[in-house]
């Protein structure tokens, strides 16, 4: 669904310094389970969230998806693919809430972006952050048991304490089988910390949760 500009909107444009383009974005609304950009696609736009949760994932041949990320409030997609100069999405983009965000169209690295001072800045600064929680997000793999992973990755991803998501996913990002996975969720549930309905979890214990999280372990 297309919306129109806002004050909203505006104000986060003069932060990317993109005042200038509000007469060419477009403020564009998606359901949860939505897909806004498919991987391999060709790739037209740049896009600032505005609100709302999206996961961001690659597809292996065998049609398993791996999460890198969990996009919240607000952060840059598709920065990489602008500055790279690739045609093509390296990822896919599906909602787990209701999202809403500007979509700015771009065409090369001749675009006028690239002469933004204040873009760049700000796009370095999202890349930079990006890479720190991915380091981080690797070496917990390795640093924290698998219930510390599951509950960091449900926390991180929960829109207003509800978490949605495909459990097969969940299972490869987290490192953890599928039959292990279920296993926490049930101890979990039976922890009344979290609660099945309607396609997903409520968080009932978010404090809980963050405590047995790898967050929670390391502020011990």
């Amino acid at each position: 669904m297309v919306g129109k500009v806002e004050k909203l909107h505006r104000e986060i444009l003069d932060y990317y310094g993109l005042l200038e383009h509000e007469s060419i974005c477009e403020i564009r609304h998606f359901g949860t389970g939505e897909e806004i950009y498919s991987q391999g696609v060709e790739y037209k736009h740049l896009t600032i969230v505005v609100s709302g949760k999206a996961k961001v994932c690659v597809s292996a041949p065998n049609g398993k998806d791996l999460i890198l990320a969990h996009y919240l409030s607000r952060g840059l997609i598709g920065h990489a693919e602008l500055m790279t100069g690739m045609k093509y999405a390296t990822a896919s983009v599906m909602t787990l809430s209701p999202f809403e965000c500007i979509l700015i169209p771009f065409q090369s690295k001749q675009d006028n972006l690239f002469k933004n001072l204040t873009f760049m800045t700000r796009m370095t600064e999202d890349l930079a952050l990006n890479m720190i929680r991915d380091s981080y997000n690797f070496t917990s793999n390795v640093l924290f048991s698998g219930e510390q992973r599951l509950c960091s990755y449900i926390a991180q991803g929960a829109y207003k304490d509800f978490f949605f998501d495909r459990l097969t996913d969940v299972a490869a990002t987290v490192g953890i089988s599928y039959r292990h996975l279920m296993r926490l969720l049930k101890k979990l549930a039976e922890d009344n910390i979290l609660k099945k309905e309607n396609g997903g979890f409520q968080i009932i214990d978010m404090t809980q949760l963050k405590a047995r999280s790898a967050e929670g372990i390391q502020a011990r």
